[in-house]
């Protein structure tokens, strides 16, 4: 049995007066990748920005045994839990190196050049423009820079929305390839992917969103579970039990 990292009971969050969330549970195991799929519109950027304190919710978000309901973002990096937001979202007149130095700003300077060299290991392409500004990357190597800002905070959890979003085939490999040696190094991920077969195949456990509500739940080694996922995103009752983590 995998110890849970993140447990989250009963969360229900919107915009405004407009909800999107109600009555989400969600466990991740350390040292466990889950993708987290369903259609556009589903809520799962909305779960991922609530999860990671960008969001106000209701309900219950345990992380590493820690109360985090109601933490706001610094708090929830503090911990360990990393949100990687959508959209290559970088310091475009900033270097390389000034955007990983700046990702990790409130660190003790003596930890922050050994972290960046260990986040640029993951990504040899975006090494080799260390003092080239980001707005010069193509829009690849700026989702691995974006990537890359995460991993200068050595996560317990890193939380990916859409990596392969806009990226050439070979690419969106290198990026999910970067998780993949993620969860050997001990560190959770929670994806966020619209190339189900990649991210099932990555993943080890898969939840499934659609109308704000998780409609499926399942290890990814389980039958017929393509076939499954596409019958729960039209509203079908195929939900599974939950393999313990």
């Amino acid at each position: 049995m995998i110890e849970p990292l993140l447990e989250v009971k009963g969360l229900a969050a919107g915009y405004g007066k407009i909800g999107v969330l109600q009555g989400i549970d969600l466990t991740i195991g350390k040292a466990e990748i889950v993708a987290l799929l369903g259609p556009n519109g589903a809520g799962k950027t909305t779960l991922l920005k609530a999860v990671s304190g960008l969001l106000p919710c209701t309900g219950s978000i345990r992380f590493g045994g820690k109360d985090m309901s109601g933490a706001g973002p610094r708090e929830a990096v503090r911990e360990g839990l990393v949100h990687v937001v959508e959209g290559h979202r970088v310091f475009t007149q900033l270097t390389v190196h000034d955007n990983l130095l700046l990702a990790g700003y409130g660190m003790p300077r003596r930890e922050i050049g050994p972290r960046v060299e260990e986040a640029l290991a993951f990504f040899p392409e975006i090494a080799a423009k260390r003092a080239d500004r980001a707005i010069t990357l193509s829009g690849g190597q700026q989702q691995m820079l974006a990537v890359a800002q995460g991993l200068v905070r050595r996560p317990r959890l890193l939380m990916l929305d859409e990596p392969s979003a806009g990226l050439s085939p070979v690419l969106v490999d290198r990026v999910l390839a970067a998780a993949a040696r993620l969860r050997e190094a001990g560190t959770a991920v929670l994806l966020v992917e619209q190339l189900i077969e990649k991210a099932l195949a990555l993943a080890d456990r898969v939840y499934a969103l659609a109308r704000g509500a998780i409609v499926l739940q399942a290890r990814t080694d389980e039958p017929d579970l393509p076939n499954r996922l596409e019958h729960a995103y039209f509203g079908q009752d195929v939900s599974a039990p939950l393999a313990s983590p």
